[in-house]
């Protein structure tokens, strides 16, 4: 009896139709980690926030406090020391990864992927949107973001809300994280030298400069439903998720 063959169209649409919640990790050559990674319409993303540390400082440095500013300088929440080796061992590094100010979010994704334009991020926002992902059930809308911040959260980490279609609200269960992009409350690092709102909210850059001091941006906050689009100013320390070149 002659064995079946498959050809290799048929590989390829197996290949194509593997679900977007199929583990698939990426390793970073630079140190080693690990990164889960998630496919939704076109794009590959990182499923969880960058974690690379070439250096630290506490947040108490920056490029208002130098003057220098191209500088590159990486945080992690909660850590004020300047040895990587400390901050690479605190609990906040494991969950939330690194927080970066622009400049250096902006060369910080590892070889074959970067940093996120802000019409990037909007192709998988209206991607999500127009394709089940509102977490009340509709399709598209006039924008975009207002209900798909559900669909975007991790399922645990953030607090509970009792505001209809929020993060942290366990109402429509079947559109938590249904995206598995697991975004996470990471906090930020404010231009003043301190750490904000860690468990609460969670702050991207984009790539897309808006002013001299200022980048477009991205964040989520527990107690809504929607993804805010807003400007912020450069010296913040934010998260990076990476998008596949």
């Amino acid at each position: 009896m002659k064995k079946p063959i498959i050809s290799l169209f048929a590989l390829v649409f197996i290949y194509s139709c593997t679900p977007h919640d199929t583990p698939i990790t990426f390793t970073d050559s630079r140190d080693g980690k690990v990164y889960k990674t998630v496919t939704i319409g076109e794009q590959v993303w990182f499923a969880e926030n960058l974690a690379y540390l070439p250096s630290v400082v506490g947040p108490g440095t920056g490029s208002e406090d130098t003057g220098h500013e191209t500088d590159q300088y990486y945080y992690v929440y909660g850590s004020y020391s300047i040895n990587a080796a400390t901050a690479i061992a605190t609990a906040n590094y494991r969950i939330y990864g690194v927080l970066y100010n622009w400049r250096a979010a902006l060369t910080a994704c590892p070889s074959g992927w970067h940093l996120p334009s802000d019409a990037e991020w909007t192709q998988l926002e209206t991607y999500l949107s127009n394709n089940g992902h509102n977490y009340d059930g509709s399709i598209g809308g006039v924008d975009v973001r207002s209900k798909i911040a559900k669909s975007m959260a991790a399922v645990s980490g953030w607090p509970l809300s009792i505001n209809d279609g929020a993060v942290g609200n366990t109402d429509y269960q079947t559109y938590r994280n249904k995206s598995g992009f697991s975004a996470l409350p990471g906090g930020y690092r404010n231009f003043n030298g301190t750490f904000y709102s860690i468990g609460d909210l969670g702050y991207w850059w984009s790539s897309t400069g808006s002013s001299i001091d200022f980048a477009l941006c991205r964040n989520q906050s527990y107690n809504n439903c929607y993804v805010s689009r807003s400007n912020g100013y450069k010296d913040y320390g934010y998260s990076v998720r990476c998008v596949k070149e």
